[in-house]
């Protein structure tokens, strides 16, 4: 069984993955972290990156994140343009990864799960809801970026209103204790669909 896992940015999606990950029969594969790792290990998306944004998308063969976060983030078609060359390697290599675990509960966490139409591919979709206050403040403690910055990767995602809409399941992330409560009863209602 494949379990989408989605929510805008700061919503708590890694604390989510780590509290399903508690349990024995799930396994959970992070989509923005196989992109990086496909990105720096991949030649043929390394290729296609600085065929299309440049040598200074590579530094000493180590993607420079900075460069192109800088141009994915103030142009939305530079965006769509990196996804058409990454997404398509990462959607293999996820499907490889559910053929070697069809006795587990995969989640696939993806910020971008229904943007990328990922969503697709999955047997159910959990998504994550914080007010957007609180998500901005957690990405600020976060990372070290400002107010603006944060903001502009919001705009590059759906509202959580089009995705709960789209969604099997909502957590409202507001409380270690409540997310807890949430993720076991939605993992309770998972295996006995298994």
């Amino acid at each position: 069984m494949v379990v989408g896992l989605t929510g805008g940015i700061g919503s708590g999606k890694t604390t989510v993955v780590k509290l399903f990950q508690e349990f024995e029969n799930v396994i959970t594969y992070i989509a923005d972290d196989r992109a990086k790792y496909l990105m720096n290990h991949s030649e043929e998306i390394k290729q296609s990156l600085i065929q299309v944004f440049g040598e200074k998308s590579f530094t000493n063969g180590i993607l420079n994140r900075n460069y192109l976060s800088d141009i994915v983030f103030k142009d939305k078609s530079k965006l769509d343009v990196i996804n058409s060359i990454v997404h398509p390697a990462v959607k293999n290599d996820f499907q490889q990864y559910v053929q070697k675990n069809k006795d587990k509960i995969v989640i696939y966490e993806a910020a971008i799960l229904f943007e990328s139409g990922s969503y697709q591919n999955c047997d159910f979709v959990i998504s994550i809801s914080v007010r957007l206050e609180e998500r901005i403040n957690r990405v600020l403690k976060r990372d070290n970026t400002s107010k603006e910055a944060v903001l502009q990767r919001v705009k590059h995602q759906w509202t959580e209103t089009k995705r709960n809409l789209l969604s099997n399941y909502i957590i409202w992330n507001n409380s270690l204790e409540s997310t807890k409560h949430q993720v076991k009863n939605i993992y309770n209602i998972l295996t006995f669909k298994c």
